[in-house]
């Protein structure tokens, strides 16, 4: 991370404004100026003074004002919204850690629901989502410690620790009746934002899992090698199903991959400066190619502004199920011996000025999630069946590699329902395109 330069005077005229999009949020950096402080509540200050007095004469066991000063920014922070957020160094860190795509842990985006820690997704093959941990989740236990009670980092602090070490979480999920309890092993989490496949000749996969610092470098790489390995590239499925955002600057930068021109997101907040613009640039690298975008109640925050961004342009179909609707804005403000502040300063909004927040995004076509089934058809004899038949004149079907591959994506789509109605989709869109 780029060190800011503060200049901390009396008034702290000048911070750092940070753009966080997901937990435990990545950024991008600039500078803003903060008007001059309001006078003080002196009635509401002379409360906090003599409660403050009160805890350390009274409190069961001996308290350090420290403590109590930590604890009262802490829950100031707190009682804001589910994204406010007073960071002790080790939780400052941590925060900075994310945006490089590694760090331990057990691979979760989390937020706050009535005190209880909700599962915003889990990252693509990590711990948690090996073990099953399901957007949506409500986290209520953490080994013996309940989360009510704890604050967001507070929590995140219990579920980190060395790699290797288990955690026992109970979870309280839609539809079970009784809790569930998962154990999951800690480990180093290594994320790699975009993967990528050829499903059927001419059509390809992108899965973006989080939106790191060279998720556009990557989207780009990944789109150029689908190009050369396609004779023809009909259509692509772009899968944001439980991504839970990451870098602005990422989502801006797969925008501008499907969009040539026009207004991708913008922000507005009470800060001077924290009114930005994010515009499209003309280079393009699938200027004309079909685009289906798969989201879910998972994807959130930079995922949703790729989907809202180009389903106002009119650039991709957007299906699945309504998104989680995280369009806020933290601004990270430094402060002394290595804490952080992280405070929601805006929100942001679609170019067409949809605010997205505690709304998200609703898809064009919307395709819950299902089973798909084959039924079984009774035996019925073919020509190649027949004794004596005529062989095909081009010879008979090798079993190559490729035909391997071809099997590994049948089940593949037969496991995932609305992956497999995406590329029917897509199939007719890419039909109605070429005539």
């Amino acid at each position: 991370m780029q060190q800011l330069k503060l200049n901390c005077g009396p008034t702290w005229k000048w911070i750092g404004l940070i753009l966080c999009l997901s937990s435990p949020f990545s950024f991008a950096e600039s500078i803003v100026e903060v008007p001059q402080k309001a006078a003080l509540p002196l009635e509401e200050l002379r409360a906090f003074t003599e409660v403050l007095d009160r805890i350390k004469q009274s409190y069961v066991e001996p308290i350090s004002d420290k403590e109590l000063l930590e604890s009262a920014i802490t829950g100031m922070l707190s009682e804001l919204d589910p994204h406010s957020s007073y960071l002790k160094p080790q939780a400052f860190k941590n925060l900075r850690e994310h945006t490089s795509g590694e760090f331990g842990g057990l691979g979760i985006e989390v937020g706050m629901e009535n005190g209880l820690v909700k599962v915003i997704s889990p990252i693509d093959d990590t711990p948690a989502h090996k073990a099953g941990i399901k957007a949506g989740d409500l986290i209520i236990k953490l080994n013996e410690t309940p989360v009510k009670g704890l604050s967001l980092s507070e929590a995140i602090k219990k579920m980190r620790g060395k790699n290797g070490t288990k955690i026992m979480l109970t979870i309280i999920r839609e539809n079970l009746s009784e809790p569930l309890e998962i154990a999951i092993t800690r480990a180093n989490i290594k994320v790699r934002s975009v993967r990528y496949k050829t499903l059927i000749p001419g059509f390809g996969y992108l899965r973006i899992s989080q939106f790191q610092v060279n998720t556009g470098k990557d989207l780009a790489s990944a789109i150029s090698k689908l190009i050369e390995k396609n004779t023809k590239l009909k259509g692509l499925i772009v899968d944001l199903r439980n991504n839970p955002g990451g870098v602005l600057q990422a989502a801006v930068d797969v925008s501008n991959t499907f969009l040539n021109e026009g207004l991708i997101v913008y922000t507005q907040g009470r800060l001077e400066g924290s009114e930005i613009k994010y515009s499209a640039t003309p280079d393009t690298l699938a200027n004309n190619v079909p685009i289906v975008i798969l989201v879910n109640s998972g994807s959130a925050s930079a995922s949703e502004i790729v989907a809202g961004a180009l389903q106002d342009h009119k650039r991709a179909l957007i299906v699945g199920v309504q998104t989680f609707g995280k369009g806020s804005v933290q601004t990270i403000l430094p402060l002394p011996n290595n804490r952080a502040i992280k405070l929601t300063t805006a929100r942001y909004y679609t170019p067409k000025g949809r605010s997205i927040q505690a709304q998200g995004i609703v898809p064009d076509i919307i395709v819950d999630i299902a089973k798909l089934t084959k039924i079984e058809q009774p035996l019925r004899y073919k020509e190649s069946d027949l004794e004596g038949h005529l062989e095909n004149e081009n010879g008979k079907k090798s079993t190559s590699k490729n035909e391997k591959s071809e099997a590994e994506i049948e089940r593949l789509l037969a496991k995932d329902y609305q992956l497999n109605e995406a590329l029917n989709i897509l199939k007719g869109v890419s039909l109605i395109q070429q005539h």
